[in-house]
């Protein structure tokens, strides 16, 4: 062996060594949190409902998630976007931010000062002061809370978004009865359902004054998303190489048809799912005949996801998910209640899908009585549908 021979394999080697030294330095970064910090959807009040001025409260935590890392939260502030079907044109709204540091005190002049983040979380306290001459036409305040995060992956800019509603109906905005299918429908207004409502709550204050026993309540799939808080904003979603070819096979009409919305599944379920169910559903397309493979495969998030424009807004902003535990959801409401209870997904193309229902329902009848979609596809608010079968059910 010349020394010629001797210095390529040794040269060799070493390019081999750096090469798998760097491969173990890439597996480690990704396996790394980075800026793992977030900030909680928070609990939110309104302490002044008066016809001139609504005043809004809401107090939020900024938690670590990581083990090891300190995170910063160099800058932080706060924007409202005011919802009506009306001019907004005499109508003001303020917004600031005030830190609730254990360690430190808020600046008088509302100045964010540079905060480390450690182990133990950190508050702060959002305050609305909305004043007009009459603010009865206001239906929800969208607050968007822009905090930027610093640290192991650099300045990461990153949103909170909290939706507060402020428009509330009565019990008698509800008493129009429908004939159904072997029942009468009422469907049930409620003010705009957001992450601040519980889905029993909710039925105990619209539905327990019209129902009678032996009635059965339905509620919309995406209103109990919403309530659970799974939606996400697209600007939070990073569609990947995976997601950004996919949806191009989709119909326009699909949700999973943008590559934010095809990127949304695959966070949910995984991309080694995603693509053998296309991948299988596409061949059972092609050569069995047999279309909606990849919609078993996938799982029931991929049938669920609503994408942008999917639903009220400011929802029509966002991404929202499928609800989670949807049978555990409806086991609650029967034993707060006493009602027969369904989570539906329902269109005005005659299409009832049943997620889940309490066991003495008969999902027959169910289907039946839905079938014309009582509830709605635009803008009419009424998330709960009240059934009661008839006495030739």
């Amino acid at each position: 062996m010349t020394i010629a021979t001797m210095i390529g394999i040794i040269f060799s080697i070493f390019v081999l060594l750096i090469l798998l030294a760097l491969l173990v330095v890439e597996v480690q970064f990704r396996r790394r949190p980075g800026n793992k910090l977030e900030l909680t959807a928070g609990d939110w009040d309104i302490t002044t409902y008066d016809p001139d001025r609504y005043f809004i409260e809401g107090e939020l935590e900024l938690i670590n998630y990581t083990k090891r890392f300190e995170i910063m939260v160099p800058e932080l502030w706060a924007d409202v976007k005011l919802l009506s079907k009306e001019s907004l044109e005499d109508i003001t709204a303020k917004v600031w931010v005030t830190p609730q540091h254990a360690d430190a005190d808020a600046r008088a002049d509302g100045y964010w000062f540079a905060y480390i983040v450690k182990r133990k979380p950190t508050r702060l306290r959002v305050s609305v002061d909305i004043r007009g001459k009459d603010l009865s036409s206001l239906q929800s305040a969208w607050i968007r809370v822009h905090y930027v995060t610093y640290g192991p992956q650099g300045r990461i800019p990153k949103l909170r978004h909290v939706i507060v509603p402020l428009k509330f109906p009565t019990v008698e905005d509800s008493h129009r009865w429908r004939p159904a299918t072997n029942a009468d429908v009422l469907p049930i207004r409620t003010h705009l359902l957001t992450h601040l409502d519980d889905p029993v709550e909710i039925v105990k204050r619209y539905v327990l004054p019209h129902a009678q026993a032996g009635d059965v309540i339905t509620i919309g799939e995406t209103p109990v998303a919403l309530m659970q808080g799974r939606f996400r904003h697209p600007t939070d979603v990073r569609p990947g190489w995976l997601a950004r070819r996919l949806c191009y096979y989709f119909m326009p009409t699909s949700s999973l048809a943008t590559a934010c919305g095809m990127q949304t599944l695959i966070d949910i379920v995984g991309p080694w799912r995603v693509l053998s169910a296309f991948l299988l559903g596409a061949l059972a397309k092609k050569f069995l005949g047999k279309p909606g493979l990849f919609y078993v495969l996938a799982g029931e998030q991929a049938r669920l996801i609503d994408d942008v424009t999917g639903t009220l807004p400011p929802y029509d902003q966002f991404i929202v998910l499928g609800p989670e535990n949807p049978q555990q959801v409806v086991n609650q409401i029967y034993q707060a209640t006493g009602l027969g209870a369904a989570i539906v997904d329902v269109n005005d193309l005659k299409a009832v899908k049943i997620l889940a229902a309490t066991p003495e329902i008969s999902l027959k009848s169910l289907e039946q009585a839905l079938v014309t979609n009582p509830a709605g596809n635009a803008d009419e608010q009424t998330p709960l549908v009240l059934i009661r079968p008839t006495s030739t059910a």
